[in-house]
């Protein structure tokens, strides 16, 4: 596979983990914190509501931890493609 390739399959890779990805935080910060809100604040966490929870610091958590399964995901495909330092 020449340079100009696996760069080019190297890109596609990356938008679908950040398409993916970005779907889940979107699902959990519009989705759960925003339009299933109510049907989630039937369930309590530490004394709080789910819904409540997921708008107010759910979706911050899930993002970060987002963040991180980017970072491994991505050293992943650098060092498969030769792009790694």
């Amino acid at each position: 596979m020449d340079k100009v390739s696996a760069a080019r399959t190297y890109w596609k890779k990356n938008l679908v983990y950040l398409t993916v990805l970005l779907s889940i935080w979107f699902l959990v910060s519009y989705g759960f914190g925003i339009l299933l809100k109510d049907s989630l604040d039937e369930i309590q966490i530490g004394g709080f509501k789910l819904g409540f929870w997921f708008a107010q610091q759910g979706s911050i958590y899930v993002f970060v931890i987002l963040i991180f399964i980017y970072v491994r995901l991505m050293n992943k495909l650098d060092k498969k493609y030769g792009f790694d330092e």
